[in-house]
Formats: structure tokens, C-alpha cells, sequence
């Protein structure tokens, strides 16, 4: 059902971790722009506001850039400004035929202004933000959109990028709704509070989809200088060995926070060798969420969005959730 909210909605404060804020209006709020992938995240979004018990929120926007003539610039004419609105109204009119049969609350947002702009500022209002890896303003061969690319390490909330593939197990209209996915969540973490952020929030989802959280450590390899220098084999097998052990008790006290945050859960965890990304893209062909902080150990400070959390979003072939340190 179709329901109006005030245009102008203020991001709520930030809660500590040992606070509980004020539910965010929005629920789950997901961009829509009428194409394939942006289809896909409607749907998806659709099923976890259904999960959570949660409003749905679609959003979609058009901007015109101003004419340029020499240096000067002038305001597009209210001619074009009304053909944008109709364009966009129609867009919003196809979700409204994709979601037919929802059976939550929906409401329907026309926004103007640049999409990647008005999904920042909206998703401080939003519990969850969700949109698809590419737009129509994507070129093909990008893997990654410019909404997709800007939004998680700008947003307020946590955001789901859902890629586009056939034969998605999202199915089709409301009976996606009531069909059962047994695959775990998945969630990379690295000891970091950023990680932990990132348990938190995958715990959560794990318990309103009703499976379990698999925590997953990462222990690259040290290097190649084995292949120059053989006698170094054997010492660098042992710091291998003796590094993996202390990854599994770090692992254990991870498990052991998790299962105290949220003793319903079923909380597994494993130490896999190789490169985060590599292991985190393998592990998330078998699970219906991939689920990482913004930053890690090894990001820079200043770096937005680190490099693990990035490379994982072009390369992925499931939904990946980005969280913020503070959501």
C-alpha cells in the first residue's frame, strides 16, 4: 500500500552500542531506476522488509544538468524539468507493478536531484539502504555503477548492492516471500572494530532470515620468497602454522562475543588461507549474504571505503552488505 511521509526527514542520532536509537522511518529504503539490476534490488529489498517487519521505502530521482553556452549557464526550462518528472513517475509506476502482492507497508518517493546524493542523504533515515550494482547510467562494461561505487562509503546506514544474475533465487512477486533460503550469512571479520560493527549487523540479518552466522577469518600468505630461498621454506611453514593458531583463538573469542550478543543464533567461524577478497568472493556463492565493515585493519585511516569491502563489490556474485562504523 501506497503511504506519503513528510518530504524532508532529518537523520536520527547516533546511537552508542549500548543504547537503542529510535527506529529510522524509512525501513528499508531501496533506489529504483527501472532497470535489470535495479529490478533485482527491488525484489531483494522487498523480502528483507518482509524478514524484519519493516516499511519499504523506493526511491526514485532525476536531475537535468544545467545548458552550457560558452561559460555561461542557464536553468534547464520547466518543459524539461516536467518530461524528467513524468519519465521518473513512470519508473516509480513500473516498481509499483513489480511489488504488486507485497504485503508490507510501501511507500513510494520521487526525489529531485543526483541519485547517488539523494540515497546519502535519505539512508539517515533508513534502518538498511539497498541498491543494484548498475544503473541505466552505467556503462556495460563497468562492473561497478557510480551509485554502487559512492553509496556504501558515504552512507548512514548499512547498504546492500545486489548484482544482477539470472536465475536469481529471488523469484518473482510475493511468493519469493515465503520460500525458505537455508544458506548462511557470512560475515569477514579481522579483529577490528569496524569487523565487529559488521558481526553485529550480520547477526542481526541471520536471525530475521531464521539461519546462521558464519564468521570468517583471513590469513594471507606471507610471501614468495620461499621460491628464491628454499632453506626459508621450512621456517616460513612454521610461522604459517604458529600464525594460524593464534588466528583460531582470536576467531574463538570472536564466536564467543557474538553467541553472548545473541545466545538464539548458531555461530560457526573459520580460518581460511588466502587473500580476504578471494575468500570472501568463494565463501559468498554459497551464502545469501556477504557481510563486511567499511574499513579493516589494513585500510588506510583515510580511506572511506577500504580495500577489501571495495574489491568485493566489483567482483561479487551475491549481495555484499557494507557497514559503517557508526549506523
Amino acid at each position: 500500500m501506497d503511504t506519503e511521509v513528510p518530504a524532508t526527514l532529518a537523520p536520527q542520532p547516533k546511537a552508542s552500542s549500548e543504547e537503542v536509537r529510535a527506529p529510522r522511518p524509512l525501513g528499508v529504503l531501496v533506489g529504483f531506476d527501472g532497470s535489470a539490476n535495479a529490478t533485482a534490488a527491488l525484489r531483494w529489498a522487498a523480502r528483507e522488509a518482509h524478514f524484519r517487519d519493516l516499511p519499504l521505502t523506493v526511491v526514485s530521482s532525476f536531475a537535468i544538468p544545467p545548458a552550457v553556452s560558452g561559460y555561461l549557464e542557464s536553468l534547464p526550462d520547466s518543459g524539461s524539468q516536467t518530461l524528467a518528472r513524468q519519465a521518473t513517475e513512470a519508473v516509480l509506476d513500473e516498481a509499483r507493478t513489480q511489488l504488486a502482492g507485497h504485503p508490507g507497508e510501501v511507500t513510494y518517493r520521487l526525489e529531485h536531484g543526483d541519485a547517488a546524493g539523494v540515497m546519502v542523504n535519505l539512508s539517515g533515515s533508513a534502518e538498511l539502504t539497498v541498491v543494484g550494482s548498475r544503473g541505466r547510467g552505467g556503462f556495460t562494461g563497468r562492473i561497478l555503477g557510480s551509485v554502487a561505487a559512492a553509496l556504501p562509503a558515504h552512507a548512514h546506514s548499512p547498504t546492500v548492492v545486489v548484482p544482477y544474475t539470472k536465475g536469481s533465487s529471488v523469484g518473482e512477486g510475493a511468493e519469493a516471500l515465503h520460500t525458505a533460503d537455508t544458506r548462511p550469512v557470512i560475515v569477514g571479520i579481522d579483529g577490528s572494530p569496524h569487523s565487529r560493527h559488521a558481526a553485529i549487523e550480520a547477526a542481526r540479518t541471520a536471525i530475521s532470515h531464521g539461519t546462521g552466522l558464519k564468521l570468517v577469518m583471513a590469513l594471507p600468505p606471507l610471501s614468495t620468497a620461499a621460491m628464491w630461498y628454499p632453506e626459508l621454506a621450512a621456517r616460513e611453514q612454521a610461522l604459517v602454522h604458529t600464525r594460524h593458531d593464534d588466528l583460531n583463538k582470536e576467531l574463538d573469542v570472536e564466536i564467543g562475543w557474538v553467541q553472548a550478543e545473541f545466545p538464539e543464533l548458531s555461530v560457526t567461524g573459520a580460518v581460511e588461507d588466502g587473500y580476504p577478497v578471494n575468500i570472501l568472493h568463494e565463501l559468498g556463492t554459497a551464502a545469501q549474504l556477504t557481510v563486511v565493515g567499511t574499513r579493516g585493519h589494513g585500510g588506510l585511516r583515510s580511506a572511506l571505503l577500504g580495500s577489501v569491502s571495495r574489491e568485493l563489490l566489483h567482483h561479487t556474485a551475491g549481495p555484499v552488505m557494507v557497514v559503517p562504523a557508526q549506523a
